[in-house]
């Protein structure tokens, strides 16, 4: 034991040896949260406290897998594998299997993802003959995760004064009836959507009591990760769960609270304290990751903000260089002057490409960042980007799994009855699901015997629905006596998929046998990873509904596979957290992107932005680069920009201005509700302070040979020849970043300088 607490600091060690109640740790950025809660996992079953009374929760798969090795590395995998460790879905998930006769589900219940909850709101809006362009799939669907993440169910919705109101008000009155629909369609096909693991956990608790007092009891210790990010259905069920002992430590950064759009509440652990009496409050202060001079100018701009936990993050690292801060003429000159900037640093102190991150706040600013990237040959990768199971030919066998374990799942049916094609057409298709509307049954009971149910369908359509079905029969009827490895062999030779790929005679149909190839690779694999987690008992927990089960509730992070690849990555700010790079770029640090424009009008929102600005700036080890355009290409059009109002949070002290990439100084807005730090200055050239909106394009018979002019996307640069007259002028242009460029005066609108 005294091994690994002999690695803690004073802090981290206080943190994993106190049982004496409710804890709350925070965790400030880079400070080793990850280690405390594996060390104090691994006390607790030191000191005597059962494995498998323990129930830890997290936000992402990988960090349960990388703090379960760590555990098994402290105290063994046998004792390991004992632990209720994993994701509040996955673990959630697990209890509402075990309980699920409690709620009228199959114990084989299948999990929708957001497309499959998306395909069965467009069919359920076309069904009630509504304007799909008013009621948006993704519109809807987000309406009906925020009531479920809030614990309204649909009748509850229904009967909310305020939600029926702000639903008329935005011309959108049908929501209530959409969810009530949607629920029970759900419910038919047997299956519960993500929000529904937690809702209906929390409904299990509240309707019966017998169920939660055994849980109570049977839990003894629960240790929360990210406490920040949780919901207000989340934070219940731990709540609910945690009476009983009064035994719950939850670790979390108040500073990194920045996904109250998924319905993250901050309240949840600023008030953490006041609701568990006699609570103790431990601060990792500590920063092992980045200089001293990132946390120093990450400190003073969080301390901006009201709503937080006092705290001093402090590194003991070198001091570093200051944070650069680059002004771009463009976005399009941004972007180039930040891949010009990577392959300088590589080259200069032997960084790889993967030890550099570009950051933005929103994905539209990445195509910009691509073409400079490749311009200059540097490889980049996409963070969050199409992961495996989003591919086509992976969803369309993941599907017939999907109903060999539950013939009832709707949307896996819809999706490959009539793949590979087999004449069912999309009427045939309306006639079965409306039969199911009607008499309230799934779609697999009609399918069964469509004449039974009055479906009038003729004797060709008739033939085609059943050989659908014996195929689904076959399958299943070979999956009771088989692995699931060899199942999915099975489904995908019987229903023709490989030979449908196999007679197309293309690259791609190879690539796509390749991905069905690694598919069932992939289901072998769980099967001997679970095989050695539970060696000792009788593989019952083999299956592959435990399979499908893992597949849909993996996050992006789990997704992540390429990794080792030597890669420049870019993602937005949102991705990058829990992340770590050497080198990160913060790109379009201005008004109206970031902060973003809809936040602009509400401080808690704006404090949210803020931290969202800090995680940013704490993803950097060694050196941070902050950037910002003085232009940007909006809708069609050039639009003068102004710097981000957080750039003023920064010390000064603690910032460097690169005078050599632009000339211009434009200073940002105050923030209007808290005092700010003057902006630092650089040293002027030429007219820098004029404000270029104001001044005329260039004529082209004032134009003259060695002249200073700006363009808004190249820069600055220097005329070196004209040539032709009137509207066909050309200029030659040798820019400072771009080199030589030949542009149609008419069009170029030059300024000069």
């Amino acid at each position: 034991m005294e091994e690994y607490l002999s690695q803690l600091n004073e802090a981290q060690r206080e943190a994993v040896l106190y049982t004496g109640g409710p804890e709350m740790i925070i965790a400030g950025a880079g400070s080793g949260k990850t280690r405390v809660l594996t060390c104090k996992i691994a006390y607790l079953m030191q000191i005597g406290v059962p494995p498998e009374s323990i129930m830890a929760l997290t936000f992402t798969n990988k960090a349960a897998r990388e703090m379960k090795e760590r555990i098994a590395a402290l105290a063994g995998q046998r004792e390991a594998r004992r632990l209720w460790m994993g994701t509040f879905h996955s673990i959630f998930s697990r209890i509402l299997r075990a309980e699920s006769d409690r709620l009228g589900y199959p114990a084989s219940f299948t999990i929708y993802d957001s497309d499959d909850s998306k395909s069965l709101l467009k069919s359920i809006v076309k069904d009630m003959s509504l304007d799909d362009k008013t009621y948006r799939p993704g519109m809807v669907h987000s309406r009906i995760s925020n009531a479920k993440n809030s614990l309204i169910t649909w009748k509850s919705y229904e009967q909310n004064k305020t939600l029926v109101e702000s639903d008329i008000k935005t011309r959108t009155p049908m929501i209530r009836d959409i969810y009530k629909v949607y629920q029970n369609r759900c419910y038919q096909a047997g299956a519960m959507d993500f929000d529904d693991l937690l809702l209906q956990t929390n409904i299990l608790f509240r309707d019966h009591p017998d169920v939660l007092d055994k849980y109570r009891r049977f839990f003894k210790y629960f240790l929360v990760d990210e406490y920040q990010d949780t919901n207000f259905a989340q934070h219940l069920i731990v709540s609910r769960l945690s009476e009983t002992h009064r035994q719950i430590c939850v670790v979390g950064d108040d500073a990194q609270s920045i996904y109250s759009f998924r319905g993250a509440n901050i309240d949840n652990i600023l008030n953490f304290k006041s609701q568990y009496a006699g609570c103790r409050t431990f601060k990792l202060e500590r920063n092992y990751r980045s200089t001293q001079t990132i946390v120093n100018a990450a400190n003073s701009l969080i301390n901006k903000n009201r709503e937080r936990i006092s705290k001093t993050i402090y590194s003991e690292r070198e001091k570093g260089s200051g944070i650069l801060l680059v002004s771009t003429y463009s976005d399009y000159e941004e972007a180039f002057i930040v891949a010009s900037k990577i392959s300088e640093m590589r080259m200069r102190n032997q960084y790889t490409y993967s030890d550099f991150a570009i950051l933005y706040r929103a994905n539209k600013q990445s195509r910009l960042l691509e073409e400079a990237l490749r311009k200059l040959n540097i490889p980049y990768r996409i963070y969050g980007g199409l992961s495996f199971y989003d591919r086509k030919e992976v969803k369309d066998a993941v599907a017939y799994l999907r109903l060999i374990v539950n013939p009832h799942d709707e949307e896996a049916l819809k999706r490959i009855i009539n793949y590979p094609a087999r004449g069912i057409g999309d009427t045939t298709v309306g006639k079965l699901t409306s039969a199911a509307t009607r008499h309230n049954l799934s779609v697999w009971t009609i399918l069964k015997d469509p004449h039974a149910y009055d479906v009038q369908l003729n004797a060709g359509a008739i033939r085609k629905i059943d050989g659908f079905r014996q195929t689904i029969e076959d399958s299943i009827e070979y999956s009771r006596d088989n692995q699931a490895d060899d199942t999915a062999l099975f489904v995908l030779k019987r229903a023709g998929i490989v030979d449908d790929f196999v007679n197309e005679h293309t690259i791609e149909a190879s690539s796509r046998i390749e991905n069905l190839e690694e598919l069932v690779k992939g289901i072998s694999e769980y099967i001997s990873i679970r095989r050695e987690e539970y060696a000792d008992e009788d593989g019952e927990h083999i299956t592959l509904a435990g399979f499908l089960a893992e597949a849909s509730l993996q996050t992006d992070q789990d997704r992540d596979k390429n990794t080792d690849a030597d890669r420049v990555t870019l993602m937005t700010v949102h991705a990058a957290k829990g992340l770590e790079f050497k080198n990160v770029f913060v790109t379009g640090m201005e008004e109206n992107l970031f902060p973003t424009l809809r936040s602009v009008d509400s401080p808690r929102a704006i404090e949210e932005e803020r931290r969202l600005f800090y995680v940013a700036i704490t993803r950097a080890e060694e050196n941070c680069v902050l950037t910002y355009a003085q232009s940007r290409f909006i809708n069609g059009q050039t639009e003068r920009c102004s710097p981000s109002r957080f750039l003023l949070d920064i010390d000064a002290r603690y910032l460097h201005t690169s005078g050599k990439l632009s000339d211009y100084d434009v200073r940002p807005k105050a923030s209007t509700y808290y005092q700010s730090q003057p902006f630092p200055s650089r040293p002027q050239t030429r007219s820098a302070t004029v404000e270029t909106s104001a001044v005329e394009p260039v004529d082209a018979a004032s134009l003259r040979i060695g002249v200073t002019v700006k363009h808004d996307r190249f820069g600055t640069g220097t005329v070196t020849d004209i040539e032709g007259e009137g509207a066909n002028t050309k200029a030659t242009v040798e820019f400072d970043n771009f080199g030589q460029k030949q542009l149609l005066l008419k069009y170029a609108r030059l300024t000069v300088l």
